[in-house]
């Protein structure tokens, strides 16, 4: 077993090494490819605003949370999500409401508000709830499992059940391949994606992104087509997204549905199931934290579920959640380009200045949080509004803040307590895991776990 599971008090889980000086724009370039966590130096961890110049463009990194909110929230205006960053992501999310931008973005958001409210994810609940215990006993028997696989399938079964009321069998399993192949290959950043002045900018290396994504396109079209050649009255999400309508009372065409399902599968399933797998390897390296956790799923079980209020009976499994967000967050860099002249706490900014904001950066930051290093759940547990700590930002922050953010935590908890209730969970290699980064925040390898059946009270 690994021998942080007994002898790192606290623990201090695996991390890309930390770069003793700043790197040279081609080395930042290279790091970046291979892992976008990769190219911090430590000044970057001591200091809240950070200029630079990459490439002969000036930008600004900024960790002070005054200077992400002035930037994401109050001047949000004044800035836009450079072209070129889309990228990588649009043969997946398409124009739904993830990369949308301006008055697109405005009239999305008010048309998805009401999927999103409380009263419409508490309905959602008995779909996570029955993908919960499909995981159980899916492992039943099994004493070695890859657990990054087993969350991308419950957490796909999950999504699946909420948007369209489909099982993996169902024709998810091939959305759940094209997902991964993509953002497994293609998704990455690469040379071009930093050279190119725009979106369509030396796009003759987007060849793969294009077919790929063409053919996620096409599968989730038919899942939507096939739902209007025969209504199912279930009240899923697809449902409620042919149902909405925007501000002038119209609906929303087939290609923004589309969309929408895109963001919805890429954001439900795949960073979802990053954050399991990074709380659930928290655990592993922590059989007392595991054990706590055990006693308070005990003592409410996941059958005891039936409103979002019901999920305050977990408070720790919550925090280990939060922390799983503070050190691995599902996407570790917002970029921003400003469009006119602006000033950030005392920092000129003139219009074209790229300036990036890493939640990864800010989690750990050693000027915003005790032992940033460390997994310390219990920093949540007295916490109620924990997204209102400004320090901490895994789904964002300002008006673009993740419409979805309840949605995941909600699955989360409840595929993580099915498996916790009836499991305990332990590394078996000592090879540590280190996250690695490209559109999403992973692990650079995917580790078998040993699971050991606990006994049902």
């Amino acid at each position: 077993m690994d021998a942080l599971v007994t002898t790192r008090a606290p623990l201090i889980p695996p991390a890309p090494r930390v770069h003793p000086k700043p790197l040279s724009d081609l080395r930042v370039m290279w790091e970046m490819g291979q892992n976008l966590v990769g190219a911090w130096a430590a000044s970057d961890f001591e200091a809240l605003l950070t200029p630079f110049n990459f490439l002969g463009k000036p930008g600004l990194v900024v960790s002070d949370p005054a200077g992400v909110r002035h930037v994401l929230g109050s001047h949000a205006q004044r800035y836009r999500r450079p072209s070129k960053a889309a990228r990588p992501i649009r043969p997946l999310a398409g124009d739904g409401l993830l990369l949308a931008e301006g008055e697109t973005w405005r009239r999305q958001r008010k048309s998805l508000a009401p999927v999103f409210t409380p009263a419409a994810i508490g309905a959602l609940l008995p779909h996570f709830a029955a993908a919960g215990a499909a995981l159980s006993d899916q492992l039943e028997g099994r004493t070695r499992v890859n657990l990054a696989e087993t969350f991308h399938q419950a957490t796909l079964d999950a999504v699946l059940r909420a948007l369209f009321s489909r099982r993996p069998e169902d024709g998810g399993a091939n959305l759940a391949r094209l997902a991964r192949d993509y953002l497994e290959g293609p998704g990455h950043l690469n040379l071009f994606d930093f050279l190119a002045s725009g979106a369509d900018d030396l796009t003759f290396a987007d060849g793969p992104r294009r077919r790929q994504g063409a053919r996620w396109f096409a599968a989730v079209e038919a899942i939507i087509a096939e739902r209007r050649a025969a209504p199912t009255g279930s009240g899923d999400l697809l449902d409620r997204l042919l149902a909405a309508r925007d501000e002038d009372g119209r609906p929303l065409d087939d290609r923004e549905i589309r969309d929408q399902c895109g963001t919805m599968l890429v954001a439900g399933f795949e960073t979802t199931s990053r954050l399991l797998f990074w709380a659930t390897y928290l655990l592993a390296l922590d059989q007392t934290a595991q054990a706590r956790v055990r006693a308070e799923i005990a003592a409410f079980p996941p059958q005891q579920i039936q409103t979002l209020d019901d999920l305050k009976a977990w408070p720790l499994l919550r925090s280990v959640l939060m922390e799983a967000l503070r050190l691995y967050p599902p996407a570790p860099l917002i970029a921003r380009e400003a469009i006119e002249a602006d000033e950030i706490l005392g920092h000129r900014v003139e219009p074209g200045a790229n300036i990036v904001i890493s939640p990864w950066l800010i989690h750990r930051h050693k000027r915003l949080w005790e032992q940033p290093e460390a997994f310390l759940p219990d920093r949540f547990i007295d916490q109620p509004h924990p997204w209102g700590i400004e320090a901490f930002i895994p789904f964002g922050a300002g008006p673009r803040v993740c419409i979805g953010a309840s949605f995941a935590m909600s699955e989360a908890q409840l595929l993580l307590a099915s498996l916790l209730s009836r499991f305990q969970v332990e590394t078996i290699s000592a090879r540590p895991v280190m996250p690695k980064a490209s559109v999403t925040l992973g692990p650079d390898h995917e580790p078998d776990f040993a699971l050991t059946a606990v006994r049902q009270e």
